[in-house]
């Protein structure tokens, strides 16, 4: 069952949107009961269409990277580039309380249909453009690959190791912060006292928004972040440590956590350990504690370790898989989950991950599963007045 939670229902949203942060933010929107038409390129649609692992499924433009976020969507095929597509777009648009486009800066307005053009056809529109880095500046035009970003907002200089070898975050994280915050930014434009915004999101600014911690470190205490692989820059012992059978994520951030913990293993000893004292201490001796540490560990069964620290008071949990964390009872629990059935050539069924919040006790969800290429547009051009012949020469013609 899911939730009858719809704050958006009635809200009908274009989404221009290719790949993943403009697709993911229209999607947590579709979850929210908007309704959500996809306007792609004719004949090949959203890149993600041929993304993923799955070869057939991209070859019948439904790839597995397209099935994450586009559920919820109903798809539209129209060339813009061409006169009467970019008349029909508009056409759409009258109709519509909120457009989103991630292009680089510009692209919309050389098609003629910029925000300040498409005012004239809905002047309370509320109209939202993620890029890499914004709609202005010195890296403007650059376009927004994840990684790109990552290392230009400073992630990679905190991940890893050491500073000689930065990593990137393991998953798209800047288009996946930049999608959230684009759709947080459209639902308060939507209940703002008077309609109508130019929304301009930058997933660089997006990241680091979210950097609080090291951005305020350097701002405030002048230290520069540097990486330091599993640990926490702000206590000792942390981090991911080596049991029999797996890694266990330890935050021992308080001193009683740490007493508790050393108990636990057997170290009371080291509780009055001049190098191991004080949290300080501890920092300092990163390395020395860690054999200790793990030396106990590799004794220990990850699963009972994690649920026996936990009852300590002392924060810990296992490393789980992609895998292993879709199949444990917390999120199978809350129903993250949704499954499409009929939608795939082969018959199989889709899932995709619903949103991460759930409403009264219900998860939120959309009952759209993610669209077949251009399925939909016969229905909706003629909702605003075509008829079937028009729809046939228009389609010929590669127009729709």
């Amino acid at each position: 069952m899911t939730s009858s939670f719809r704050p958006l229902d009635g809200i009908r949203v274009l989404d221009l949107t290719n790949v993943l942060s403009g697709p993911l933010a229209c999607y947590q929107i579709a979850s929210m009961g908007a309704e959500v038409i996809k306007v792609e390129p004719v004949g090949r649609g959203d890149l993600a269409r041929q993304l993923g692992d799955d070869r057939k499924l991209n070859a019948a433009n439904m790839g597995a990277s397209f099935i994450a976020q586009n559920a919820g969507k109903r798809s539209v095929t129209l060339n813009l580039k061409s006169p009467e597509g970019a008349k029909l777009f508009r056409q759409l648009v009258r109709t519509a309380d909120v457009v989103v486009e991630n292009f680089r800066p510009g692209v919309m307005d050389r098609l003629g249909l910029g925000y300040e053009e498409l005012k004239k056809e809905r002047p309370d529109l509320i109209y939202c453009a993620i890029s890499g880095f914004g709609q202005d500046g010195p890296l403007s035009e650059r376009p927004a690959y994840d990684q790109i970003v990552q290392g230009t907002a400073g992630i990679m200089s905190v991940t890893g190791e050491a500073p000689d070898r930065p990593l990137r975050v393991g998953y798209p994280v800047a288009d996946s912060i930049g999608g959230i915050t684009a759709a947080m930014a459209i639902c308060a434009a939507l209940v703002a006292p008077k309609r109508g915004a130019f929304i301009d999101v930058s997933m660089m600014s997006s990241v680091l928004a979210t950097m609080g911690w090291a951005v305020s470190n350097w701002l405030t205490a002048g230290t520069e972040p540097r990486p330091i692989g599993n640990e926490n820059s702000t206590s000792a012992p942390s981090g991911a440590f080596r049991c029999k059978d797996g890694l266990l994520n330890i935050t021992a951030n308080k001193q009683e956590q740490w007493e508790a913990l050393a108990r636990y293993l057997g170290l009371e000893h080291l509780i009055d350990e001049p190098m191991f004292r004080t949290r300080d201490d501890r920092k300092a001796h990163r390395k020395e504690l860690l054999p200790l540490i793990e030396a106990k560990l590799a004794e220990l069964e990850v699963a009972d370790c994690a649920e026996k620290l936990t009852a300590l008071g002392v924060p810990a949990g296992e490393v789980l898989t992609v895998p292993q964390a879709l199949a444990h009872p917390q999120v199978t629990g809350r129903e993250q989950l949704a499954t499409f059935e009929g939608v795939l050539p082969d018959g199989r069924p889709v899932k995709v991950l619903r949103p991460g919040f759930t409403v009264d006790g219900e998860p939120v969800s959309t009952q759209l599963p993610p669209p077949l290429l251009g399925a939909d547009t016969r229905q909706i051009l003629s909702e605003i007045g075509l008829s079937d012949a028009e729809l046939d020469d228009l389609s010929a013609r590669g127009v729709i």
